[in-house]
């Protein structure tokens, strides 16, 4: 499952939430730290992890 990144826009608190893509666009997420409603999502990037050896 994708890990996604948020901040909240109240208090700055950068967090990792780990989630099935079809839960990300229907999940309102709440800030860890002050429990504000109000997070962004944060854009990083993108890397594969398999089983298989390079």
């Amino acid at each position: 499952m994708p890990t996604y990144q948020y901040r909240c826009k109240k208090c700055g608190e950068e967090f990792e939430v780990i989630e099935h893509m079809t839960d990300h666009t229907s999940t309102q997420h709440k800030c860890p730290k002050c429990q504000g409603k109000q997070v962004a999502q944060v854009m990083t990037p993108f890397f594969a992890k398999t089983s298989r050896k390079s």
